[in-house]
């Protein structure tokens, strides 16, 4: 299992963050049409918990859950709700496929997690099902796996040293196309919004790109590594990521396509 960094994670926090926001915004404040209040809020993948807390700002009456199997994630999270006044909020240690919430739930909110889990065909009637009746499921995903960062890191480790050390190590990805969860959500005889968008993230700081990538993506290959392994790693893959992402004058530009569905239950 890979072991997560919360303060690598953050360090593009903003950047992270907009595409919740930008998600959040097309997800209704009430349950239903007849204006019924929202009382139970999950959010899947919680990470440090900072975005799960403005979850509970936007639903004051609910009570929100924050899921993830990172130990270090969730300790990030319980000191913030240390910090802050948050009685509602509530971090669970589980396998996001597995948790079974003690009540129905009002929306649901996944923000660039369940590309980390396999099998969407039966994952997704399982969410839908822990809805209550006109209940929403809003995730994101991002949706940038043919992009430059991404088959630069296949091609360092397919060389003949990290191959030998990495073995069968290859980027595990889960996500569909976007007709896909259209046409699976529709089945499920849900109302269905599906949309891409793809920003242009501007940078700062000396090879960003792989700065950002060290919050995610290399994870799962740094944790193979030992230190000298790992420096050794960095400087090579960032070395093919600065020439792929060179740095202007007001940092570096980069393209992330995600994808997002917003489902809302019959």
């Amino acid at each position: 299992m890979a072991t997560w960094d919360p303060h690598q994670y953050q360090r593009f926090q903003k950047e992270r963050a907009q595409p919740f926001f930008d998600l959040l915004s097309r997800v209704s404040d009430y349950e239903t049409t007849s204006g019924a209040e929202v009382a139970e809020v999950a959010d899947l993948g919680c990470g440090p918990g900072t975005l799960t807390v403005t979850l509970a700002a936007r639903w004051p009456r609910a009570t929100v859950w924050g899921i993830d199997n990172s130990p270090q994630m969730l300790s990030e999270a319980v000191k913030l709700l240390s910090q802050q006044s948050h009685q509602n909020v509530h971090f669970i240690d589980s396998d996001l496929a597995a948790w079974q919430p003690g009540k129905p739930l009002d929306r649901i909110i996944s923000n660039a997690a369940l590309q980390w889990l396999p099998e969407h065909v039966t994952l997704l009637p399982r969410l839908v099902s822990l809805l209550t009746p006109q209940g929403i499921l809003g995730v994101q995903m991002p949706n940038n796996f043919a992009q430059a960062a991404h088959q630069l890191l296949g091609e360092t480790v397919r060389q003949e040293r990290w191959r030998a050390i990495l073995e069968d190590w290859r980027e595990h990805y889960f996500g569909q196309s976007p007709q896909w969860y259209a046409g699976v959500l529709q089945d499920l005889g849900s109302a269905v919004q599906v949309w891409e968008t793809i920003y242009y993230h501007i940078l700062s700081g000396e090879n960003a790109v792989l700065e950002w990538m060290k919050g995610t993506t290399l994870r799962p290959v740094l944790s193979r590594l030992d230190a000298d392994q790992q420096a050794a790693f960095l400087k090579e893959y960032g070395q093919k990521l600065s020439q792929a992402y060179p740095a202007g004058p007001s940092g570096t530009i980069f393209p992330f396509r995600r994808l997002f569905f917003i489902a809302q239950r019959a």
